[in-house]
């Protein structure tokens, strides 16, 4: 049985002048697919009035909350002992956010009570991957 979790989470926009405002997001986890989470911006807070979801391994938050961490598109390291820094780079440019970081944290456990570090197995993914690549070959 497949569970999905949702969690609201108060970031906080850091603006070129160094203001902090507020942006509703929601973080996501699917057991279908464990090693990845989910950080979903409303239509309001996103340039092209759509719904904006970023994925990126649930590990990259493990780890952002203990230290820098991230490559590529997304990157996270703590701020103090409170918060925790989210830098989201696109092809529209470069978004600093920061959330609490007992938050985030209280995601993540609930994601590892669906499903443990190191017991993800991806197994029939990987087998409905390969039948839908090569049909009945």
């Amino acid at each position: 049985m497949d569970i999905d979790l949702e969690q609201s989470a108060h970031g906080r926009l850091i603006t070129g002048d160094e203001q902090e405002l507020p942006v509703p997001t929601t973080l996501r986890y699917a057991s279908a697919d464990p090693l990845a989470v989910h950080l979903d911006f409303p239509p309001e807070v996103a340039l092209d009035g759509e719904v904006v979801s970023w994925t990126f391994a649930r590990s990259l938050l493990e780890a952002g909350l203990r230290g820098p961490a991230g490559a590529g598109d997304v990157h996270l390291w703590p701020c103090g002992r409170a918060r925790t820094v989210v830098e989201l780079h696109s092809p529209y440019g470069l978004a600093l956010l920061q959330f609490d970081s007992s938050a985030l944290r209280r995601f993540l456990l609930r994601t590892y009570a669906v499903v443990a570090a190191g017991e993800e197995d991806l197994s029939a993914e990987v087998d409905r991957g390969l039948s839908a690549l090569f049909g009945s070959v």
